[in-house]
């Protein structure tokens, strides 16, 4: 017999819940478009403390579940860190610039501006070389990953730092300039 999916009904149709939520917040966008006005303009040093306290919200219930005693022994499994840190720093990082360029230099060339082609490029470079850490502690929590594991996983992710050597690589090879 298998074993039942570590997800539940949130995990398994998570993609469903993230279309609805993206149309729910456009139809509010467009319905309310002062309260989204009032809610990007509570910042402090480009942080919105709206996000702010959401992403703290997403990562907390994984963090309270860490066994800080544990972590003198995750050097006995480095498989998973050496797989998380090339994907972070040798996969996802080209393959967005090559479906940037592939995208944006040739499939929609004739659609979008070259000007906005080089933004959306940039956009995407910058999303392929940093690391989303809510969402790995998301996922981790979702399928009862290890929590410990996890929180090393992403302290290295985030310690090395790559992504700007990498995004400075990869945006000066496309001719992006970003202020």
């Amino acid at each position: 017999m298998s074993e039942p999916s570590p997800l539940g009904l949130f995990g398994r149709y998570l993609s469903l819940w993230v279309v609805l939520c993206i149309l729910t917040g456009i139809g509010l966008g467009y319905g309310f478009p002062s309260l989204f006005e009032l809610v990007a303009g509570l910042e402090y040093a480009n942080v919105n403390f709206v996000v702010a306290v959401l992403i703290w919200v997403m990562i907390y219930p994984m963090m309270t579940q860490v066994d800080f005693s544990s972590l003198k022994d995750l050097g006995r499994r480095p498989q998973g860190l050496c797989i998380t840190l090339v994907v972070n720093w040798l996969v996802k990082p080209f393959t967005m610039a090559a479906l940037s360029i592939l995208f944006f230099e040739h499939v929609f060339a004739g659609v979008v501006e070259p000007h906005t082609a080089k933004e959306y490029m940039a956009g995407m470079i910058l999303l392929g070389v940093a690391p989303c850490t809510a969402m790995v502690f998301v996922w981790s929590q979702l399928t009862r990953g290890d929590a410990s594991y996890t929180l090393v996983q992403v302290s290295i992710n985030d310690l090395i730092m790559a992504f700007a050597p990498i995004a400075a690589f990869l945006l000066g090879i496309t001719d992006i300039v970003v202020p």
